[in-house]
Parts: structure tokens; sequence; C-alpha cells
């Protein structure tokens, strides 16, 4: 007798929104789709009382570990002795942003935002009303939030690698108008010749190029530091500021994000997820000179929004900034996402699969390929129906993954709890089963 309450939850949501999830990507299926009772660590409890060991951690955003008592105990004392939202400055938010330039040496200048959505339109809003241009660039396989111009990408999952043609740009869905493609152009990431064309057709066209180094919705593939410094200095060049998203990077590979590893800095930088371990909070900012365009001066770029700054987001940001600057919890998050690396290597090798791992051990993805995918075509040749196998059996053991390969394996300092034996236990069963079935 089968005495789940996923069925029952699941027809009841039906009832009341669409796809009975609360936003799109939750949704993997009418008997698929999870809901959860409780997190706690690195770990989910589910609506029928199974243990997960989380390796998606709401797609990034849990650095230390759900319920972190450090930072829930920084929000508890804001709600009770200060309050949560009032429509005014407070000396916090000064405070989080010195708090954020003491890691991030790329950031002069700041202001708040709710979502890494609503840091990358501001961003870009600013990066506009500072050179006075409408074009900008974005790179394949890179995601930078659900507004229309950035809901564009290339087709590589209905592409044919053999054909000698530029997979199709299409529109994330519905709804989304055909005016909204006119100014924005799509690149290859580490293609020299498309990143020089690029400039070359647009000459002063260009208010920014908005790019996730390491590519955080694509298995982790990432820029050659080669290609990176030449986009940097074209950039320079042709006096078009480098935006650089760092919302799931920022304060995860490294305390100073992605630019803290390649020793690049941008002009204008997004950050949020990890900024406040779960807490909804996120943030733009970069060179003073770019900032200041904000302002409700004539010409100012205009920017707000009623939750900014709220002071329940801020003390989290501040209490997680804290512990990421006074601790070694990210060289904890390294070592078990290193570790975690070997053991899942081990599983693999045992059964004579090539394999490889792309991006640093805080969000490092996995590709069925003797290597790295260098861009999101080449992610586009790896097995990814086997990985995806591979992930379900996982699940369907207490290993929580995003069945799509493009989605990195996230670690948090909890992770420092998981049995690894057991792990790699679960990892070599799981892989087994999956190559059985090919």
């Amino acid at each position: 007798m089968n005495s789940s309450k996923q069925p029952a939850l699941m027809q009841e949501a039906l009832k009341h929104m669409p796809q009975g999830v609360a936003e799109n990507y939750r949704y993997w299926g009418q008997q698929q789709t999870v809901f959860i009772e409780q997190a706690q660590g690195c770990e989910l409890i589910d609506c029928d009382g199974r243990r997960f060991v989380d390796f998606r951690l709401g797609y990034g955003p849990i650095i230390l570990g759900y319920r972190d008592a450090r930072v829930d105990q920084a929000v508890v004392e804001q709600i009770t002795q200060r309050g949560t939202l009032s429509g005014f400055s407070t000396a916090l938010d000064t405070h989080v942003v010195k708090q954020i330039k003491q890691l991030c040496p790329n950031i002069e200048k700041l202001r708040f935002a709710n979502s890494g959505t609503e840091a990358v339109m501001g961003a870009v809003r600013t990066a506009r009303g500072y050179t006075r241009r409408d074009r900008i660039v974005i790179v394949e396989g890179g995601f930078h939030g659900l507004y229309d111009e950035m809901m564009w990408k290339s087709d590589v999952e209905s592409w044919d690698p053999l054909s000698q043609k530029d997979p199709l740009v299409i529109p994330f869905g519905g709804g989304i108008p055909k005016q909204s493609r006119e100014r924005v152009d799509i690149i290859s990431l580490n293609d020299a010749e498309a990143l020089e064309s690029v400039f070359l057709k647009n000459k002063e066209k260009l208010a920014c190029v908005v790019l996730e180094s390491i590519v955080g919705n694509c298995g982790s593939i990432s820029a050659s530091p080669e290609w990176l410094k030449r986009l940097r200095q074209l950039c320079n060049d042709y006096g078009t500021l480098l935006l650089m998203d760092e919302v799931k990077t920022g304060f995860r590979v490294a305390k100073g994000g992605a630019q803290a590893l390649y020793g690049v800095n941008a002009d204008l930088t997004t950050y949020a997820k990890a900024m406040g371990n779960g807490y909804p909070v996120a943030a733009f900012g970069g060179r003073a000179d770019v900032m200041d365009v904000v302002g409700s001066h004539p010409g100012g770029v205009v920017h707000g929004g009623t939750y900014t700054a709220n002071m329940i987001a801020l003390s989290a940001a501040s209490a997680t900034l804290k512990i990421l600057a006074e601790t070694n919890a990210l060289q904890t998050v390294d070592q078990m996402g290193g570790k975690i690396q070997a053991l899942l290597s081990r599983a693999f090798t045992s059964v004579g699969l090539e394999h490889c791992f792309a991006g640093p051990p805080a969000m490092f993805g996995i590709h069925f390929t003797p290597q790295v995918p260098m861009t999101y075509r080449e992610w586009r040749l790896t097995n990814s129906t086997l990985y995806r196998n591979f992930a379900w059996k996982m699940i369907g053991k207490g290993v929580m993954l995003e069945p799509d390969s493009r989605e990195p394996w996230f670690l948090c300092e909890a992770h420092q709890t998981v049995d690894l034996a057991w792990l790699e236990d679960i990892a070599s069963q799981s892989i087994r089963e999956a190559m059985a079935e090919k």
C-alpha cells in the first residue's frame, strides 16, 4: 500500500498554482515533484520522512548549512530588537557594504537588491546609463535571471553538433517580446574569433558584456584565463563595461568570488545567493565613477525597491559575511568538495566510465566525457542522458541532485558531517545501475 503524502499534496497544489509549484524549476513531473518539510545542515527531509543529503542547496545560496544557528540568531535579534523594514536608511546598510568591500577589492560603491535577477537588471541599467549605449553581449550557456532581455538562449538541446550551422537563438518560453532580442548579442564562451568579431561589429555601441566566468547553469564550465584577459582588454579599448555575474560564484568559490581566482576585476559585479546563506538578499556594485550615475540627479539611473536593504536580509548577510571572513568555512567547503570529487571519480573509474570535473570544488560540474567542455556546444557532446539516469538513482538512495548535468554540485560547510564511505557506496551502486540500463 502506497502511504506517500506526495500525490495528495501535488493534487491539492495543482488546484491553486500553475503546475502545482511556486516557480517553474521546482516542477519535476506530477509523480516526482519534491515536497520538503524540513531542512537542517546539509540534509532535507521530504513530506514522507525520507532523508536526503543535499547537493542542490536551493540552487546555491546555502554556503554554511540550512538553519545555521549563527545566521538565524542574528536575524532573530534583528526582528525582535530592531525591526524588519522602515523605508529609511540604517547604519546596517553601510556596515554590510564595508564588509563586502573588505572581501572584494573590485567593489568601490554598491547598491542592494532582493534577488539575482534584480541585481542584474540594476547593473545592466547602470552600465547603459554610464556608457549612454544600449547594446549588450551575453555568453552561451549563461543564466542572468528571468527578465526579458536575458531570456534568450542558443538552442543547443535541439542543435545538431555535426552541422556547420550555429544553434538557433530562441526565447526561454512564451511572453518574451521579439523586440527584447534586438539589443542583445550572444557569443560562445572561449571563442576568440567570436569575441573579436562582436567588438568589431559593434565598435562603440556596446554598453557591457555580461559574463559568468564560471558558468553556473552549464556544469561550471569556465572562461580560460587567456580569453578572459582578452575580454578585459577589449572592454578597455572600446569603452565597454565588463559586468561579472557572480550571483552563484560570489562568496562561494573564494572570499572575493571568481574575480579573486582569476585576478581580473570587472567594472560592475552582481551578487546574491551565498551572500545571505539562504535569506533573500542581493547586490550590484563596482567602480565608484560608474556607480555614481545611480541617483536622482538629472539623467541619473533610477534604482529602488520597497524591500531593498530590508533589515532581515542585511542582518543575515552581515552574519554570513562575518563568518566567511573570519573562519575557515570556505576552506572546509573546498576540502569537502575535493574529497567528494575523489570518491566520485573512484566510483566512475570502477565501471570504466570516462569523466571529468569542471569548476572549483565549491560548485563543481560532472561531465561524462574525457575532457572538460570549454563551451556550451561542447557540453552538448557529453553523455547527459547517462548523467540524468545516474542522478535519479542517487536521489532514490538518499542523495539529492539536480538531474540535469548543467547544474553543478553545490557544497556547504555542513557537508563536513557526511559519511564519505556511505556516499561512495551510493555513487558506486548508482552508476552501475545507470550503466546497466543503457
